[in-house]
């Protein structure tokens, strides 16, 4: 019987294939920023939730502003998963939310100043860890391909 699915022209490899390899080796340090970036996202999604709902809304009893946490919940699986795509978008994304961060601690009274102040420092820690992540996977594939081709 022919395998009749369709082959990735990057890899050579038939695509239902490239689904059922199992994802490299990492180190700790990758495995460290990959759960870096999960908690400080998880923590900007339940800072988020609590903000608008309970600790300072914006209007007594909660706002619509809280649905700013739905995209936030988006990335998590690709994070979980190790996708380098979603790595990289939600270093984008993140930036949206350091600046209202920003604009509400210079502009909110307490306790929404400081929270705000909270969610500046979750945005910058998920920034490093995505970036961070990225660069050490990128270094990684580099050495491994050195690697492959001296034992060639």
């Amino acid at each position: 019987m022919t395998d009749t699915s369709p082959v990735d022209r990057t890899t050579g490899t038939h695509a239902h294939a490239a689904h059922t390899q199992p994802l490299p080796e990492v180190t700790a340090d990758v495995a460290f920023t990959r759960w870096l970036a999960v908690g400080s996202l998880l923590g900007l999604i339940a800072l988020c939730l609590a903000w608008e709902l309970w600790l300072a809304p914006l209007r007594p009893g909660g706002s619509w502003l809280v649905l700013k946490a739905l995209p936030l919940c988006l990335p998590l699986a690709g994070l979980l998963k190790r996708r380098m795509y979603t790595y990289r978008w939600v270093s984008l994304v993140v930036w949206l939310y350091f600046t209202e961060g920003v604009v509400r601690a210079w502009s909110d009274k307490a306790p929404g100043n400081w929270l705000a102040m909270v969610e500046i420092f979750l945005c910058l820690l998920l920034f490093i860890a995505c970036a961070l992540h990225v660069r050490l996977r990128h270094n990684s594939a580099r050495a491994a391909a050195a690697t492959a081709a001296v034992a060639r």
